[in-house]
């Protein structure tokens, strides 16, 4: 299994889940032009991508699914709550609910229902069906759950949101409104709730750890890896960076 994002923010999101014959597009938050561009970097081709499944409709994650998947005839997997929001009838459309598996090529996927400020949002656990192995995919959440914690337990490989440093986002330029957004119980993982996330689950296999959509007001790189290097058994992490994600990553 390989992974790679093409850029993890604010400003656009899109990962890819990858083995042998089987690519699966996480999100596109990026134009359709942005995301060609960005995707040759892989050397991959928009033709190689088998489904597109979406987390959540808000722009960053959602707003170029439609026009992606329109003109490379790319089936979609969404909730009905995010379909809402950003389909139409210019593509096949599956629907997919939290806590129900399903399977694309070689991967079985997990949809797991997480908070946030969006209709119905899930994030992804990949399962390769052949090696047991799993990845996942959570970020745009605003706490941990029980079922979270089960769901994400176990895993070779994680790209977890580290969004904000609490002591940042209280003394940064954000109106307060858009502060209690962000820490809410609906809103974003701050670097403590993701370390206490890693610090609960059983991360023995665990020998991938990427960092992503972190706030480039309210966090920085080197805070949280400074977090990260007080845990034990944990890998060093890969950064999912806004401006060109990350290469190609086995698992």
């Amino acid at each position: 299994m390989q992974i790679a994002s093409l850029g993890s923010g604010s400003k656009g999101n899109a990962t890819i889940v990858s083995h042998g014959k089987t690519t699966i597009l996480v999100d596109c938050g990026f134009s359709l032009r942005q995301f060609e561009q960005r995707l040759s970097r892989l050397e991959v081709s928009p033709e190689q991508i088998d489904a597109i499944l979406l987390t959540h409709e808000h722009a960053d994650h959602g707003s170029g699914v439609a026009r992606l998947a329109a003109k490379y005839f790319i089936p979609v997997w969404s909730t009905v709550g995010s379909a809402r929001a950003v389909f139409d009838d210019s593509f096949v459309y599956h629907q997919v609910c939290g806590g129900e598996s399903f399977r694309v090529g070689c991967f079985e996927i997990l949809p797991v229902t997480v908070p946030h400020d969006a209709g119905e949002p899930v994030q992804f656990v990949f399962c390769h069906v052949d090696s047991g192995k799993k990845f996942g995919i959570l970020t745009d959440t605003g706490h941990i759950t029980n079922h979270i914690l089960k769901a994400y337990d176990k895993l070779d490989g994680l790209l977890l949101e580290f969004n904000y440093d609490q002591a940042m986002l209280d003394s940064g330029p954000y109106p307060y409104p858009l502060k209690q957004r962000v820490s809410g119980d609906f809103g974003h993982l701050s670097n403590d709730q993701s370390i206490d996330l890693l610090s609960q689950i059983d991360t023995r296999n665990l020998n991938c750890l990427i960092v992503a959509h972190i706030s480039e007001n309210n966090n920085s790189a080197e805070i949280v890896e400074q977090r990260l290097n007080a845990l034990d058994a944990i890998p060093l992490p890969v950064l999912a960076s806004q401006e060109i994600g990350f290469g190609w990553i086995h698992i």
